[in-house]
């Protein structure tokens, strides 16, 4: 089962035909286990380690405590830009060239990462810095026209949204098969392709483009991207614990924050979006 996420599709996290991939070439071959190598691995039969666990294999706590700082960058980052970028109402166009300034960056760096073969701290840190820039002036933008509601509400759906994921990945009423992952992939590939069309209307044509993200058409698109989003945190979910039962190095870790990180971002900003909406600003 390959990821939605782009880190974990080119790490080698994926099952296929009941094997999972590996991290290069030899572990690519049908029902081959990633970690068949390592000694330490876990017994896929017994559901033990094959031996005492090894000190740098990853585990629930790296993955919590890296995707808590890659969030807390997010977070700290996000508030700084809202404290020391205030929104100009007369000039708000400068506003904007910064958000999307910083959203470009964040993109060039989240596509390094996805295509380098380790993870990098760094560079993970660093698209987190610059996405929450992002998120702080366009978070600050729709509490001066809209009021800190729309903002608060927002963050609390996010919340709200990956604790019910969460819950209903822990408790089995959600489970990732091919058949799950391969819907949200058509999904989510159609809703992207919808998107960038929207886009390219807007900016050619003018106007909302065609209607994709305003109006009735957009509160319907905004609860599609917001269960898209559900959907590609269950998807990180299983990686997550793929990786950890086949004893995946600690530096996935990271990788794993990454993925998560990108995904919440994903949610709120569908959330602001579709909220905007509601209180009757397209």
């Amino acid at each position: 089962m390959r990821s939605s996420n782009p880190v974990f599709s080119r790490r080698g996290f994926s099952r296929d035909n009941g094997a999972y991939a590996g991290f290069d070439a030899q572990h690519q071959q049908a029902g081959a286990n990633p970690y068949a190598t390592n000694p330490y691995a876990t017994d896929p039969a017994t559901g033990m380690p094959q031996a005492p666990a090894r000190v740098n294999a990853m585990t629930m706590d790296d993955v919590v405590s890296r995707t808590a700082m890659t969030l807390g960058t997010v977070i700290l980052t996000a508030t700084l830009a809202w404290i020391a970028l205030p929104v100009d109402p007369a000039n708000i166009g400068k506003s904007y060239g910064i958000a999307i300034g910083a959203a470009l960056v964040a993109m060039v760096l989240g596509l390094v990462q996805a295509f380098k073969r380790k993870a990098s701290p760094a560079i993970i840190l660093g698209y987190a810095a610059f996405e929450g820039v992002f998120l702080g002036v366009i978070s600050a933008a729709t509490s001066t026209y809209l009021g800190a509601g729309v903002v608060i509400q927002a963050v609390l759906g996010t919340m709200c949204v990956f604790a019910a994921v969460l819950f209903a990945y822990k408790m089995r009423w959600i489970r990732v098969t091919r058949r799950f992952y391969g819907f949200v992939l058509a999904a989510a590939m159609g809703f992207m392709l919808l998107m960038v069309t929207n886009l390219l209307f807007s900016v050619f044509a003018g106007g909302d483009g065609l209607g994709f993200r305003s109006g009735g058409l957009g509160i319907l698109f905004g609860i599609i991207g917001v269960i898209l989003g559900a959907a590609f945190l269950a998807l990180d979910f299983k990686q997550v614990e793929d990786g950890i039962t086949y004893g995946a190095p600690r530096e996935e870790a990271w990788l794993a924050a990454f993925g998560l990180t990108m995904t919440l971002v994903w949610i709120y900003l569908e959330l602001l979006r579709l909220f905007q909406l509601l209180s009757g600003d397209d």
